[in-house]
């Protein structure tokens, strides 16, 4: 992904909110590690707990780590439901977003639109060509 494209998924991911959701989710994710790390004997260092929450948050569950407390698998749990709450939302606040960027800009290009009809008789021959050509375009979709 090109450095534009992750600036403009940073701006969409500010201006809903969702950045803040998902900054606690990396904290919630980092915060359960830590604990793992202290409880669980299968669970050695920081790095392994990390690993082990994000195999759980995403559902993929390799195997490879395995908690055997009562709170480790609370944990795990919450941990699971989280990611799943988190992979279910964060693409629809995008989608939903993104959508009604369209539905504004398609607004504002018929607002022009027809703002240079009501004044045709002003427009320049540049400008009804161009509008011409506009025209043409919108009719071929």
């Amino acid at each position: 992904m090109s450095r534009s494209a992750w600036k403009r998924c940073y701006r969409v991911l500010r201006r809903t909110g969702t950045l803040k959701i998902f900054s606690g989710y990396l904290l919630f994710l980092c915060g359960a590690a830590a604990v793992l790390t202290v409880l669980e004997p299968g669970i050695k260092t920081f790095g392994d707990g990390v690993w082990y929450c994000f195999v759980s948050a995403t559902t993929i569950g390799f195997g490879d780590i395995c908690v055997v407390t009562r709170l480790g698998r609370m944990i795990t749990v919450l941990v699971a439901v989280y990611g799943i709450l988190m992979t279910a939302m964060v693409p629809g606040v995008v989608v939903s977003y993104y959508m009604e960027y369209l539905k504004i800009r398609e607004k504002e290009t018929i607002s022009i639109f027809l703002e240079k009809l009501e004044r045709l008789p002003e427009l320049s021959k540049e400008e009804l060509e161009e509008l011409s050509r506009r025209v043409k375009q919108f009719g071929k979709r």
